[in-house]
């Protein structure tokens, strides 16, 4: 299975559906996911604690590099968190419908 959970945190719900939407329109992501969150990290020397908006996107690994330009080039912060985690199991009706979804 090559499915992918791709993962990055924006600071508002709008910055979030302005990726989500963009990654679905170029069929880069079958679906994505947003959800609010609380991240304490350390920035320029000093730690923050502030709400943030997480999306999951789901999608195949031979999508990434292109999801990741897409967000890269989009991203409103600095130095964006964007990684994947490969799915170990999914349903086959699930896979298919990623596979149609992304074309």
């Amino acid at each position: 299975m090559d499915m992918l959970a791709v993962f990055t945190t924006v600071a508002t719900q709008e910055q979030a559906d302005t990726l989500a939407r963009a990654a679905v329109d170029a069929r880069l992501a079958a679906c994505v996911q947003t959800e609010a969150i609380r991240s304490t990290y350390r920035w320029q020397g000093a730690v923050a604690c502030e709400p943030e908006v997480r999306l999951l996107f789901k999608t195949r690994a031979d999508r990434y590099a292109a999801l990741a330009e897409l967000l890269r080039e989009r991203h409103p912060y600095e130095l964006p968190a964007i990684f994947a985690l490969p799915v170990a199991e999914a349903t086959p009706e699930y896979a298919a419908w990623i596979d149609e979804s992304l074309g």
